[in-house]
């Protein structure tokens, strides 16, 4: 049976057994029941309840107005969908940041309101606590560095992170951080290809990247981008698999014309 086919449940274990034998980790966004359930009988290996679902599902500029509420909502309809992948959910932002008793609170209600498997939170040395809180109650978590868009006004930017020797260094110290208070993963986002690479080989624990080479454990993607669903996002890291948004189109376009011309219904399409 072919390594995409598997039926078996994917877990935080198997990742870390994965990135033992060098098989590469596959990872998508969904954010509702029907894109879910396609996703995992693909045969994914990882789903991403993803914050974005702020600027792909709701229309926001940023990944900011997303509360936690909304993202249980997307958490709990993905989770019925999936029966094969690992299911994280992003703890979004104001819900972990400087308050590890919070973020404890928060991680607890996406756990048992979505059944999902695993949270994610982003940064590093400034949120430790918060991931320590969440880890001694069994939760696992997976991290995020690099380019961390719930930062983004802190960045001002959406440009490649960690170019420079200090950041670099910091992004290898948080990274080797996470890995030792117990995170089972990392996503590393938008930074140079060679330090990832780096992080990669220096940590036991599967590094995800998006934006980050070919030298990650594994890779992830927004499924509205990756299926040209969305239309305004083209970073240089975007491959682009589909043409959904001219597919889609068109079959309203065809649909709209077929109304407006008494074609549908015809005579099989009624009672």
């Amino acid at each position: 049976m072919s390594v995409h086919t598997e039926r078996r449940k994917v877990t935080t274990h198997r990742l870390s057994e994965m990135k033992l034998r060098g098989e590469k980790i596959s990872m998508l966004t969904s954010y509702d029941y029907s894109m879910a359930k396609i996703v995992d009988e693909a045969g994914m290996d990882v789903i991403l309840v993803g914050d974005s679902a702020s600027n792909v599902m709701a229309g926001n500029e940023t990944t900011l107005p997303i509360t936690l509420d909304q993202m249980i909502y997307h958490g709990s309809s993905v989770v019925k969908a999936v029966n094969r992948a690992l299911v994280v959910v992003d703890l979004p932002f104001g819900t972990y940041q400087g308050n590890s008793k919070e973020a404890l609170s928060s991680a607890i209600r996406i756990m048992k309101e979505t059944h999902a498997d695993s949270v994610k939170l982003e940064g590093g040395s400034e949120i430790q606590d918060s991931i320590s809180r969440i880890l001694s109650a069994g939760i696992p978590v997976m991290g995020h560095l690099g380019l961390t868009p719930q930062s983004i006004h802190k960045f001002g930017t959406y440009t490649v992170r960690a170019k420079e020797e200090v950041e670099a260094n910091k992004l290898i110290e948080d990274a080797k951080l996470l890995e030792e208070l117990g995170c089972f993963a990392l996503v590393i986002e938008k930074v140079p290809s060679e330090l990832a690479a780096k992080v990669a080989q220096e940590l036991t624990i599967p590094i995800i990247g998006i934006g980050a080479g070919g030298g990650c454990d594994g890779q992830v993607l927004v499924v509205h981008d990756m299926l040209g669903i969305n239309q305004n996002f083209s970073p240089r890291f975007l491959r682009r698999y589909h043409n959904l948004f001219a597919e889609m189109k068109g079959a309203f376009s065809n649909y709209i014309e077929d109304v407006k011309t008494g074609d549908f219904p015809n005579e099989r399409e009624s009672y």
